[in-house]
């Protein structure tokens, strides 16, 4: 029996956007794009296809939110830059379920008053909303649950993120939002809205592994390091000044009585210049569980690793698995009672297409 097919909204048409719609027009049979939300004005009107480098799909983007809203769809991937629970809890309403990368990892401790406007929205259209993605997401949530299974007793669980910024051609992220070369003493949890967002979303993932797995801790602190260049960089149209902030070292951690239980930490760069004395692991995430028994994986997305790939195909990767994450989750979601479906409460998310011989 064929499965049902899907009809599906793209909300954002970014670097993440861009690899959802790809992927459902090249692979998904079982999902139909209905409708597309773009935010600048030379998008506007013009088909999804021709705007992701394929053939025309009859389906125009738009700018038109009201427009979004009166369609029929059964869900809709949102991954804006930016986060508007208004058009989430519009979205949910009118009956929408809603599949994110851009938050609500863990709702039940997310900001109270959000949380309960989504859900009511969820209740009024019967609708299911899920955030996930890569980090935050499938590997500081789901692949510690996963290895869990093997575990005893649990200790301590520790995530590493380290990776340099400097071939991510978004440089409005990485110079304007994430705060790069900007004075070291301008950085903090709470410099900006975006990296107050950003650091709550990883509080949130921290507080996501302690809920589940019983820590039962009592706070999530957030710290940054913050590192200048010792030289000038040029990073695509963005000059980074010796003396500006090159490297970001943020710990995120879960704390019982004083003692650390669960931590995420990211040691990012821009400009490949790395402080002597901040940790080295691999690059790529390394997630160390220590306990009975203690165990330790390491994850690197790349284009491939048989064949030769240039560093904009690599980079790619990364978008492509966070993507993913939420694509091949729509039937799940579709299928979820009204409210929240987490990662810990959904069923396991595998690809739809894998090998493609159907």
């Amino acid at each position: 029996m064929e499965s049902p097919q899907h009809a599906v909204i793209l909300w954002g048409l970014g670097a993440v956007g861009r690899e959802l719609a790809t992927a459902i027009i090249d692979h998904r049979p079982d999902l139909r794009i209905v409708a597309a939300r773009v935010y600048s004005g030379d998008k506007n009107g013009v088909d999804v296809g021709t705007l992701v480098g394929r053939d025309p799909v009859g389906v125009a983007a738009t700018t038109d939110v009201e427009q979004i809203l009166a369609l029929d769809a059964d869900c809709v991937l949102y991954t804006p830059r930016r986060t508007e629970i208004a058009d989430v809890c519009a979205l949910l309403a009118s009956g929408k379920n809603v599949a994110t990368t851009a938050f609500l990892f863990h709702p039940e401790r997310s900001d109270r008053t959000d949380r309960d406007r989504l859900l009511d929205a969820c209740r009024r259209g019967g609708s299911s909303v899920h955030g996930s993605g890569l980090n935050p997401g499938n590997l500081s949530g789901v692949l510690p649950l996963a290895l869990s299974g093997m575990s005893r007793t649990i200790d301590k669980i520790t995530l590493q993120e380290r990776a340099d910024w400097s071939v991510y051609d978004s440089t409005s992220i990485t110079f304007d939002n994430m705060a790069f070369g900007r004075p070291v003493d301008e950085i903090s949890p709470t410099a900006n809205e975006f990296l107050a967002f950003n650091s709550a979303l990883f509080s949130e993932q921290v507080w996501f592994l302690a809920d589940a797995l019983h820590a039962d801790i009592d706070e999530v602190t957030a710290s940054v390091d913050a590192v200048p260049a010792k030289d000038d960089h040029q990073i695509f149209d963005h000059v980074l000044r010796a003396g500006t902030t090159a490297g970001q070292r943020w710990q995120w951690r879960g704390q019982r009585s004083g003692e650390t239980l669960i931590e995420i930490e990211t040691l990012w760069t821009v400009g490949n210049e790395y402080p002597d004395h901040w940790p080295t692991p691999q690059h790529g995430w390394t997630l160390t569980i220590e306990g009975d028994p203690s165990m330790r994986t390491h994850f690197f997305s790349l284009a491939s690793f048989r064949r030769a790939a240039g560093m904009e195909e690599h980079v790619r990767s990364a978008n492509v698995a966070t993507a993913m994450q939420i694509l091949n989750a729509v039937p799940a979601v579709c299928a979820a009672p009204p409210g929240f479906a987490t990662m810990a409460n959904l069923p396991l998310i595998r690809s739809h297409t894998g090998f493609g011989h159907v």
